[in-house]
């Protein structure tokens, strides 16, 4: 029972993280139907920012991750600007192929400048762990879940509670009717890429300090970015958040209990049982953003 509950306390810690990957991802299709594949790069992008503003640069370790979820919103508006905004209405296939060479381009950019030695963020938080009863957490995991947390309820609130938000599930339910409304339909499409973009940097800003900092720590996160949208359905914010930890509850019961080889490979497993049981998502429904 002590371990099953180490297990599910490490399950929260990286459901968090995870959860922001897939709100991000979800909030871009539902939106701009865009299956924005430079996603996992964002995610390599946050936490290449974290080690240039903490360690380089020397900042606070916690205004170096608000600093890099801003040039991750950045970032993701430039994309949106240069690359996405002159081919809306453009077939999917043609974005798909697009965003493929953005997320090549973005790689090989991030390997010229960073090189490929793997990088460390350190923590200015206690390396004893927090210890309660059985369970012991370290510190700078217990801030990766509270800040994950933070970030997917400020998410909701701008979704659900703001102008901004209305503005953007109107533009999900009907684009046209929307822009006769007085929505600036290309500000909405710049925005919700940016935001998509701060919760994928988010991510990397957070996990860079717990794990390792490298030019291809994109790619498997992008993958399971994509099966998290799989699994909660497309566009489903709500769903997105439930499939981060229903992914990371796999993992980690895979990895305790099988063997951690098997880590990646059991996430995986439950989403091709999911899509053989139900294509749509566990979590699919109509109106998808909200």
């Amino acid at each position: 029972m002590d371990q099953l509950l180490q297990h599910l306390v490490n399950t929260l810690i990286m459901g968090g993280t995870y959860a922001l990957l897939g709100i991000g991802l979800t909030l871009i299709f539902g939106i701009m139907r865009i299956v924005n594949f430079t996603h996992g790069e964002l995610y390599a992008f946050g936490a290449y920012m974290m080690y240039f503003f903490a360690v380089i640069l020397g900042m606070d370790f916690f205004v170096s991750i608000a600093f890099a979820i801003v040039a991750g919103m950045v970032l993701g508006a430039a994309i949106e600007f240069t690359l996405l905004r002159n081919k809306r209405g453009a077939d999917i296939d043609t974005t798909m192929l697009l965003m493929i060479g953005a997320w090549i381009v973005m790689q090989n950019v991030e390997h010229l400048t960073w090189g490929g030695i793997a990088k460390s963020v350190p923590s200015p938080l206690p390396t004893e762990p927090l210890v309660i009863g059985p369970i012991s957490i370290s510190w700078l995991r217990a801030m990766v879940l509270l800040i994950a947390l933070l970030l997917i309820a400020g998410t909701y609130l701008v979704i659900n509670r703001t102008k901004l938000g209305k503005a953007m599930r109107a533009t999900f339910q009907d684009s046209g009717t929307a822009a006769l409304m007085g929505v600036n339909i290309s500000a909405i499409y710049t925005m919700t890429f940016a935001l998509g973009s701060a919760l994928a940097a988010a991510a990397g800003a957070l996990l860079g300090p717990v794990f390792v900092i490298a030019p291809t720590m994109g790619d498997l996160a992008s993958l399971k970015a994509f099966a998290i949208v799989i699994l909660g359905g497309l566009g489903n914010i709500t769903g997105a958040a439930l499939g981060g930890f229903i992914l990371a509850f796999a993992e980690e019961i895979g990895a305790g209990y099988i063997s951690s080889g098997y880590r990646d490979a059991m996430g995986f497993l439950i989403i091709i049982i999911v899509l053989i049981f139900k294509p749509t998502g566990l979590f699919a429904r109509t109106e998808r953003i909200g």
